[in-house]
């Protein structure tokens, strides 16, 4: 399996997917924002959790800072619903079932789990400036600190 991996400067592949709350979301309509766009393994496991939860946590100063914030997953849509109601996540999570827009970011394929080789979903967090082009392009990241790292790098800690 030959993946895809993104790095600074590259244009941040386009995609509209359906959303917890049976909306759809585009990449095209943030232009001229910073998106933070996360890729997780699976929503309501105690990582994914942890990591949505500390996204919820810092959401505010993230704003306040220009970042939108989306959360990608193949999870469906109402299992998606679940997740943002059961921990009150405030910001959209997107349902990317047949692994498309994972794939395009290179946020699905060979990983090691349990000192094993598996494929699977990497935890994945891009960011992305005003114009469409990836700024960050982090790979196989901790579900715990994550986003006090990724706010390092941003410059807001």
């Amino acid at each position: 399996m030959t993946e895809t991996r993104l790095t600074p400067g590259d244009a941040a592949p386009e995609f509209t997917l359906p959303t917890a709350d049976g909306g759809t979301i585009s990449l095209d309509t943030y232009r001229g924002k910073r998106v933070i766009l996360y890729f997780y393994p699976a929503a309501m496991t105690p990582g994914c959790t942890k990591q949505a939860c500390d996204f919820r946590d810092n959401l505010s100063q993230l704003t306040d800072e220009g970042f939108v914030v989306l959360g990608v997953s193949k999870d469906k849509p109402a299992k998606l619903a679940k997740f943002a109601e059961r921990d009150a996540l405030t910001f959209p999570l997107l349902s990317d079932p047949d692994l498309a827009v994972h794939q395009a970011y290179g946020a699905y394929g060979t990983k090691k789990l349990y000192g094993k080789e598996v494929v699977g979903v990497i935890r994945s967090t891009f960011v992305i400036d005003g114009d469409g082009k990836v700024e960050q392009a982090l790979y196989n990241v901790k579900a715990t600190g994550h986003v006090a790292s990724l706010k390092k790098k941003l410059g807001l800690s």
